[in-house]
């Protein structure tokens, strides 16, 4: 046995229960007012504590743009889901508002899901029935889906996650790549004005992570609003136009991806075969951190920053430095997280 989905648009693990049934939407105790603007999903003061005092996430204030690829960015454990969970209204807030759509979560479940598309923490499969029968079953489930078009939309969605030729293959047969396709294909099923993504590259090849990559960029492309939460700095760099960066429960930065890799301090690197010598210019010049590798010496600017650059060259020219290259590297999204954070982050991808 396993989990029924929310709706049919709805997808959740579970997450290690076995064949529990998936509770119903718990409603929060008060009915606070939509959060005003035009943001698909909004948050303030939104806390979640669990039995036994355990704070997943602390007084989150999140904006996530209408027509963004917005990336939620954090190491497992860091809050990420959870949110997700309360977005969704398949759990209440300890405290706080979130609204999605311009409607208040979880007391608008029923008007809000039917426009979402979602994925969390992995599909829920039917085990005993095939990859195209499980689409047809989550599609069934939608009461906004019209059955005499379903079969076409099953095999659009299917697809589009290139399962076409695995489709009458029990879903208990599938690899992990293989269900975390099928369940993004669940998502698919319909134009949603928002799609949201729980790490929807677990357990995908590189080639698969390219694949989906390219489909949520597709998907953007079409219109709508993706939320794509992920541990993986390559994945939000590679599609993400925004991102918001968790930690450990609370919210540590957010703002366009290029925003926050300019928070990360660039670092000047100079290409010589004469590494000795242009180190020693750079450490005279307040260049700070001077590293050397076999034909390269690079350090960080200090103030003025990119103002300097002319200096430090002429400089290193009047010494006798041959030069061979020039300029500043600048930081990455990983650097800046580790700036912010203190952490170690995953850039596979």
């Amino acid at each position: 046995m396993t989990e029924t989905p929310v709706t049919g648009d709805v997808t959740e693990s579970a997450g290690g229960r076995g064949a529990e049934a998936r509770p119903a939407p718990v409603p929060a105790p008060s009915h606070p007012a939509p959060l005003p603007g035009d943001d698909v999903i909004r948050t303030q003061g939104l806390t979640k504590r669990f039995r036994g005092g355990q704070l997943a996430v602390d007084g989150l204030d999140l904006a996530v743009p209408r027509g963004s690829v917005f990336g939620f960015l954090g190491p497992n454990g860091s809050g990420k889901t959870t949110t997700i969970r309360m977005l969704m209204g398949l759990i209440a807030p300890t405290s706080g508002v979130a609204t999605v759509l311009g409607e208040s979560m979880p007391q608008s479940v029923a008007s809000v899901l039917p426009r979402v598309g979602a994925l969390i923490e992995g599909p829920a499969l039917y085990g005993f029935l095939s990859g195209r029968d499980n689409l047809a079953r989550f599609d069934a489930a939608d009461s906004t889906a019209d059955p005499r078009t379903r079969r076409r939309r099953v095999e659009e969605a299917l697809e589009r996650v290139g399962l076409t030729a695995a489709a009458g293959k029990k879903a208990r047969a599938y690899s992990l790549g293989m269900k975390q396709r099928l369940g993004l294909a669940s998502a698919l099923l319909q134009p949603r004005e928002l799609l949201v993504l729980d790490e929807p590259t677990n357990g995908l090849d590189p080639q698969g992570m390219r694949e989906i990559r390219a489909l949520v960029r597709e998907v953007a492309a079409e219109g709508t609003t993706v939320f794509l939460s992920s541990h993986l700095l390559d994945e939000i760099e590679h599609v993400c136009t925004h991102a918001a960066v968790m930690s450990r429960g609370r919210l540590v930065v957010q703002g366009t991806v290029a925003e926050l890799a300019a928070r990360a301090q660039g670092r000047l690197v100079v290409r010589t075969p004469d590494v000795a010598q242009a180190a020693e210019v750079l450490a005279a010049h307040q260049v700070a951190d001077v590293v050397r590798g076999e034909d390269r010496v690079d350090g960080e600017l200090g103030a003025p920053g990119d103002a300097a650059l002319p200096k430090l060259c002429a400089a290193l020219v009047e010494a006798g430095v041959r030069v061979h290259g020039f300029g500043l590297e600048r930081g990455t999204l990983e650097d800046a997280f580790v700036a912010l954070t203190g952490e170690g982050f995953d850039v596979a991808g």
